[in-house]
């Protein structure tokens, strides 16, 4: 699971990037969201994406 998510992380944080190159700026919001959400995770041992992959079955 942690592969898993690991890998929606830097894909969200790629596709928040090129988003706000070629769309808006604004969008460097949501890579400051991801950013957060993971720095929290180290602290705190949760993530809501975790509950997410969890629920779909992913181990």
């Amino acid at each position: 699971m942690e592969r898993v998510l690991r890998g929606i992380a830097g894909s969200f944080i790629l596709l928040s990037l090129l988003l706000a190159h070629f769309v808006h700026p604004a969008w460097l919001w949501f890579t400051a969201f991801v950013g957060l959400n993971l720095l929290q995770s180290a602290f705190t041992n949760w993530c809501p994406m975790m509950w997410v992959l969890s629920k779909l079955g992913i181990k």
